[in-house]
C-alpha cells in the first residue's frame, strides 16, 4: 500500500512510501498479541521479592513456656508465625517470571499490532529528520505539526539518533525507538505510530 510521506512541518513531500501488505495489512492474530504483551510485562518484574519464614528468623530455640497448665495454647518457639517478630507463613520467594516465545510468534504479534494501527489510520510516515542539537522544543514542534502532540506517540527511527532521542526524553507522552527496539507492547501502548522513511525497510526486513 502507498502512504504519503510528510515533512517535519506536517505537509506532504510529494513522495509515497510503500508499506508491505505482509506486515501492515495482515489479519491480526489477537492471541499472538496477548502472548507477546504478557511476555513483555512479565519481563519487567524483577522477581526479587522475599520474606523470612520461621526457619529464617534469628532467635532463641528454647521452649518459651511449659507445655501444660498455662490455660493457653501450646507454644514451643518464639519464631512461630503467631508471635510478633516470628516468621511469615507462606511468604513470597524469589521467582523468575520470564516466559519463552518462539521468534515466529513474536514476529506475527508485531505484524498484527502494526496492521491494527494501520487499520485505525494511526500510522504516519515522516521523512528522515535530525536536529542540530538536543532541544525538546524542536521535537514538540514536530509533534504539533503532525497533530499528535496531545496523544501518546511512538517515533521509529531507522538508526539511532542521539539528538532526536535526547530531545524527546523529557516527554512522557512520546517515545523514540529504533527498528530493533520495536515491540508489540510499545506499538499498542501508543495512540500514533510515526515511521521515518528509513525505518520502513528495517521493519520489513525484521518481520518478513
Amino acid at each position: 500500500m502507498k502512504v504519503a510521506v510528510l515533512d517535519t512541518k506536517g505537509k506532504e513531500t510529494g513522495r509515497k512510501a510503500d508499506l508491505s501488505d505482509a506486515v501492515f495489512a495482515i489479519e491480526p492474530n489477537n492471541h499472538a498479541i496477548y502472548l507477546a504483551v504478557k511476555q513483555y510485562l512479565t519481563h519487567q518484574r524483577q522477581g526479587t521479592h522475599s520474606a523470612k519464614e520461621r526457619g529464617d528468623i534469628t532467635g532463641s530455640t528454647r521452649k518459651i513456656k511449659k507445655q501444660k497448665g498455662t490455660g493457653t495454647a501450646r507454644a514451643g518457639s518464639i519464631k512461630s508465625p503467631v508471635f510478633r517478630g516470628g516468621g511469615r507463613i507462606f511468604g513470597p520467594r524469589p521467582k523468575d517470571y520470564k516466559i519463552k516465545l518462539n521468534k515466529n510468534l513474536k514476529r506475527l504479534a508485531r505484524k498484527s499490532a502494526l496492521s491494527l494501527k494501520q487499520n485505525e489510520k494511526s500510522i504516519i510516515v515522516l521523512e528522515d529528520f535530525n536536529f542540530e542539537a538536543p532541544k525538546t522544543k524542536d521535537f514538540i514542534n514536530v509533534l504539533k505539526a503532525l497533530g499528535i502532540d496531545a496523544n501518546k506517540s511512538l517515533i521509529v527511527l531507522g538508526d539511532s539518533n542521539n539528538n532526536v532521542y535526547l530531545s524527546s526524553r523529557n516527554l512522557k507522552q512520546s517515545e523514540v525507538v529504533t527498528t530493533s527496539e520495536l515491540s508489540t507492547y510499545k506499538i499498542l501502548n501508543a495512540k500514533n505510530i510515526v515511521l521515518t522513511e528509513s525505518s520502513i525497510a528495517g521493519i520489513e526486513t525484521n518481520l518478513i
